[in-house]
């Protein structure tokens, strides 16, 4: 089973976590089972940026993105060439390494009206 390692983010997971998920598992939905609660404001349907990772290892294993997920991480705050959106990546039998970047683009929780 391949492990997800994510880095300490303050807000989502301060320690840190790492935990093994099936093959075949979305990422995001699996982040929220191992209580690293990234948001997903559009409920993981390819709509916003606010569950944009950057996968630091294993980025090379994933299915290459489609053009919605392309075009939606190029309003992403943080940007970087190995940024995906969880709520896209369904994970392969390699281990993975994420960070989640500081900030999100959420007008929901940052209390805009």
């Amino acid at each position: 089973m391949p492990r997800i390692k994510v880095l300490p983010h303050a807000d989502f997971c301060p320690n840190g976590a790492e935990f093994e998920v099936a093959a075949n598992s979305n990422l995001c939905e699996s982040l929220h089972e191992h209580g690293v609660k990234i948001e997903h404001a559009c409920d993981m349907s390819c709509a916003c940026t606010t569950c944009h990772v950057i996968v630091r290892r294993g980025f090379d294993s994933l299915k290459e993105m489609n053009d919605v997920e392309a075009d939606l991480l190029d309003r992403a705050w943080g940007l970087e060439a190995d940024s995906r959106l969880s709520c896209q990546v369904i994970v392969t039998d390699e281990d993975l390494e994420v960070e989640i970047p500081k900030y999100t683009i959420n007008h929901a929780s940052e209390g805009s009206h």
